[in-house]
Formats: structure tokens, C-alpha cells, sequence
């Protein structure tokens, strides 16, 4: 008779449910997953005993189904009576990363069920359905006489502003400062202020919808990981999310209030009122301004721009990196994958567009020529930070050169950080890429960082999530190039501002004919709220296979 060795694992506390016992079985890729003694575990068990059962061979074996990627260890919950009815979690849990409790589908009704599918129980489709209602009710405001100073707003005009504001784009086919009234204004800021918190928090839940729907051995090590958010508190963390980024848009407007009335000695009401429309617009990430040259009056004041670029980049961390770091700032070993990759792209994708920002701009008398040393490369710092976030700019872009445009167009489609208000691909899908070449080219069957290892399906998603971008910004320029004349690279850089949510514009946004406007507000709303739905798609449709097809290698490249 075989030897079964017994293991003793401390597991969390767990509330189970009356008549049902607790049980771990060991996995181990290519053998069999057979169910242990059950052993009773009255809510707050502190351990289950885990038998590892030998390797079997022969026939019985060949009819097993092979679990290429099986976790350690695998926990079930099963009726202590009867075992037919199974609750199973692990790493797999049925359904990839969103495996939830729920029995086996037995004819006697359970209390563990697995929620329905369709549009309610899918978070990307409730995001989408509550930025294009909130598109719509802004549209429906601006086109009303009291939102513009003439009293006859372009439908088209009011969508394409309503848009941009949603997705805190900031991209405009009118002067935002002119053509709009305060009451359009206001409207303006509100809809920014909705669509950059609801953006952080909206993006906040769905992760905490994913942590949830985690195994809970899963669950509690992703919670233990990010140190930051619970997954059992979902109204605390909007509450957290609204009080920062209010608290955050109060100093910033106060700074800028400040610098501009006491020190600059601008008129009360209307300065005070400059500084918290562009103290909102920072911190969201969104490039509206009331100039009608954005910030190219301030391209010799360090201090504005460097309150209005210290917002943005806290704005395009994302909450749950900005609260990670704010507890343990001090302790860099300890901070989450997330945080890791966020931080050190973030840095680098600021050092690296700084030094070819001044070097391709230095000279060009239309944008960093004629400042001061101090200020061209204040100048580039700046403009490397919006062009990833935020869409202001304290030089004339349109007189950019081609090269500081590609620059510009790279910065663009990255993007900032995950569940934050910025747009692109994100820092993190980029810096994941960046991983996985990097164990290719070394010849590591793992991608690694910070003594963690990523996950295979987390890859596929960084890749699925980077070329459907890329396809999707292909088609949008070959949209706009159909209809405008403008140059190749221009409409470029329209196309990839618009699906990044940057709002930085080469000069064609405002020249645009309704066909092309249509074009942008598509790429506008798709930028925003696609990446949020696609990754949450792709984690839905993840399931765990019973088996496994035969490999064979193909010729790459």
C-alpha cells in the first residue's frame, strides 16, 4: 500500500457555511487532483490537513485530465453528508481569475451560486453605458442657449466638448475660454470632475470587483500584496477616492490661486476663477484651458508649471499606487508589482522624454529656441509630462518638429499609470512588454520582477490590450487622413492624442469638418473607457481547461 505523507497549512480564518466540511487537495501539473478525508472546520478553522497522495501510472492515469498549470494546492468546501455537491477554489477556479464560490449544478438548490451572466453582471458594459450617459446629459446642457456666449451651439460642437470632457480628453474644436458662457463653463468642469473621479473610482471598483471574485486563497494574497485596498470595503475605497482627489484639487487650486492673485496681482474674481478651473483640470488630467494658447504665458514661471505638472503626474499614478506609496514610501521592497513597474517606468519614461524632447526642440526658434536655459528644459520637463496625461503646453506645439512630434506620439500612447485618469496603453502594459522582451532576449522561461513571477495570462493581456491600441489608433488615422487633407504625421498625432486622452493637438482638431469631429469623439470615448472593458473582458472569459492540445513549435521571425 502507498505512504500518504500529511501536511499541516495554517489558512486564513473563513466563515463556511452549516453541514459543510473543509478539505485540501495538492495538484502538482501533469498528476491527478484527488479529494482528501474530509475534515471538519467549524468557521474560524485555523488549519486542514493536506494529504499528498502518490503518483499513479497506467490506464487509470491516461483518462485523467491534465492540469497544465495547476496551483499547489487546491481548497474545497464540501457537503460533510454527501459529496456530490463541490465549492472549489483555486488559481483556476473554473474561470481564470474571477472564479467565485459556487457549487457544482446540481438539481437542489445551493446558496453558493455563480452570479448570471450577461450586461449586469459585467462591469466593463456598466462603465461604458454610464460614460456615454453621462456623454449624452452633457451634450444635451452645452446645447442649450445659456452654455455658449452666442446662444447657438453646434450640436456636434456640444458632443465633441461633452466627450472630451467625459473622458478628460481636453482636445476642443471651439476656444473653450470664448465660445462657451460660465454656466458652459461650469457644465464643463462638472462633467470633467464626473468623468475624472468617476474614471479613478470606476477603474478602483472594477479591480476590487476582480480581487473579489478571486478564490479566497487568491484573494487574500492579492489583498496581502497591494497593502492598499480592501476587497471588502468597496464604499470605503470610493469615499477614500473622492476625499483625495477633492483634497488634492483644493491645495492645487489654492497654490495656483496664490501664485496668480497675490503674487501676480491678477484680478480677484476672475484669476480665482481661472485657478480652479485649471486646478480641477490638472489633477484629471484633462487639457481644457481658458487661454486660448493654454499655458504659453507661463513658459517662464517655474512655479505654475511646476504645480500644474506635480498634479498631473499624481493624477496619472493612479489611486492604489499613490496610497501604496503614501504607507510605505519608505519600505520600496515592500511595494506590489503595480507599484514597482508603475514607479520605475514612470521615471524613466519622464528622464528619457525630457532629454529628447531638448534635444529635438533646443534650437527650433517656434517652441524651446527662444527661451533661457532654465526654462527650455523646464519647458521639455513639462511638455514630457503632458504629453502622457494632461493636455496643456507651454509652447506652441503646432510648430513642433517631426521629431519631437514622433517623441511626443511614443509618450502619447503609453500613457500613465493603471486605474488612474490618465490614457494610453498604461505605464504598466508598457513596462510589462518591456519585461517580457527582456526575459526573451535572456532566455528565461519567466517573467520576473521584484522576486515575483507574472503570470502567462497577465502577458496575454498586456499584449492583446497594446496591439488591439496600436489597430485601433491605425484605423482612427486612416479615418481622419479620409477625411482632411491635413499632413500624415498631423493626423497622426490628432488620432493617438484622441485615443490616449491626452487633448495635446497639433493644430488639425480645430480645423476638423463634422465627419472628422465624429471620428475623434469615437477614438475619445474608446480610448477612455476601452482599455477599463477590455481587460475586464478578457478576464471574464478566462476559463480553466480540463486538458490540454499537443504542442508543436512553429518558425518565428
Amino acid at each position: 500500500m502507498s505512504s500518504v505523507t500529511t501536511r499541516t497549512v495554517v489558512v486564513p480564518e473563513v466563515a463556511v457555511a452549516p453541514g459543510w466540511s473543509c478539505a485540501q487537495t495538492l495538484a502538482r501539473p501533469g498528476s491527478r487532483t484527488t479529494s482528501s478525508t474530509p475534515s471538519t472546520c467549524a468557521p474560524g478553522a485555523a488549519c486542514c490537513d493536506i494529504p499528498t497522495p502518490p503518483a499513479r501510472s497506467g490506464p487509470d492515469r491516461s483518462r485523467t485530465p491534465v492540469w497544465g498549470a495547476a496551483p499547489p494546492c487546491t481548497a474545497r468546501l464540501r457537503r460533510g453528508s454527501a459529496g456530490r455537491r463541490v465549492a472549489q477554489e483555486d488559481d483556476d477556479g473554473g474561470r481564470g481569475p474571477l472564479a467565485v464560490w459556487s457549487p457544482v449544478p446540481d438539481s437542489t438548490a445551493s446558496p453558493l451560486r455563480r452570479p448570471p451572466r450577461g450586461g449586469a453582471s459585467h462591469p466593463g458594459r456598466a462603465i461604458a453605458g454610464g460614460f456615454a450617459a453621462a456623454i449624452a446629459v452633457g451634450t444635451l446642457l452645452l446645447s442649450l442657449p445659456v452654455a455658449s456666449t452666442d446662444g447657438r451651439a453646434h450640436p456636434v460642437e456640444a458632443l465633441f466638448t461633452a466627450t472630451s470632457a467625459v473622458s478628460v480628453t481636453g482636445l476642443a474644436v471651439v476656444d473653450t475660454g470664448t465660445a462657451w458662457s460660465t454656466a458652459g463653463l461650469v457644465i464643463i468642469v462638472v462633467l470633467v470632475q464626473l468623468g475624472g473621479l468617476g474614471i479613478t473610482t470606476a477603474a478602483t471598483l472594477v479591480a476590487l470587483v476582480l480581487s473579489r471574485r478571486l478564490g479566497l486563497r487568491a484573494r487574500l494574497l492579492a489583498q496581502a500584496e497591494t497593502k492598499s485596498l480592501s476587497a471588502g470595503d468597496v464604499r470605503g475605497v470610493v469615499r477614500t477616492v473622492a476625499v483625495f482627489t477633492l483634497a488634492l484639487e483644493v491645495v492645487v487650486c489654492g497654490l495656483l490661486a496664490i501664485r496668480w492673485v497675490v503674487v501676480d496681482g491678477g484680478p480677484v474674481l476672475p484669476t480665482l476663477g481661472s485657478a480652479v478651473f485649471h486646478g480641477v483640470m490638472a489633477v484629471n488630467n484633462a487639457g481644457f484651458s481658458l487661454y486660448s494658447d493654454s499655458l504659453v504665458r507661463y513658459a517662464s514661471d517655474p512655479f505654475t508649471l511646476g504645480v500644474i505638472a506635480g498634479a498631473v503626474m499624481i493624477g496619472s499614478l493612479g489611486f492604489p499606487v499613490v496610497f501604496e506609496l503614501w504607507r510605505s514610501w519608505r519600505r520600496p521592497r515592500t511595494w506590489s508589482v503595480l507599484t514597482l513597474i508603475t514607479v520605475w517606468v514612470t521615471g524613466w519614461l519622464l528622464l528619457v522624454g525630457t532629454v529628447l524632447l531638448a534635444v529635438t526642440e533646443w534650437t527650433n526658434p517656434g517652441t524651446l529656441g527662444p527661451l533661457s536655459s532654465r526654462d527650455s528644459v523646464v519647458g521639455a520637463f513639462f511638455h514630457g509630462v503632458m504629453a502622457r496625461s494632461a493636455g496643456f503646453n507651454s509652447f506652441d506645439t503646432t510648430a513642433m518638429t517631426s521629431e519631437g512630434l514622433l517623441v511626443t506620439d511614443a509618450l502619447m500612447f503609453i500613457g500613465g499609470g493603471s486605474a488612474s485618469t490618465a490614457g494610453g496603453i498604461k505605464v504598466t502594459t508598457f513596462g510589462l512588454l518591456a519585461l517580457v522582451l527582456w526575459a526573451e532576449l535572456r532566455g528565461n522561461t519567466d517573467v520576473e520582477v521584484g522576486r515575483r513571477r507574472v503570470p502567462a495570462t497577465t502577458q496575454r493581456q498586456a499584449v492583446a490590450v497594446a496591439l488591439l491600441s496600436m489597430g485601433l489608433v491605425c484605423l482612427g488615422t486612416l479615418a481622419l487622413h479620409l477625411t482632411t487633407d491635413q499632413p500624415t504625421d498631423v493626423v497622426a498625432f490628432e488620432a493617438i492624442s484622441a485615443f490616449a486622452t491626452v487633448g495635446l493637438s497639433a493644430g488639425a482638431t480645430a480645423q476638423l469638418d463634422i465627419p472628422a469631429q465624429v471620428v475623434v469623439v469615437v477614438l475619445m470615448f474608446i480610448g477612455r473607457v476601452g482599455p477599463v472593458t477590455l481587460a475586464t473582458a478578457l478576464a471574464l472569459r478566462e476559463r480553466a481547461k480540463l486538458h490540454q492540445l499537443p504542442e508543436e513549435r512553429m518558425i518565428v521571425g
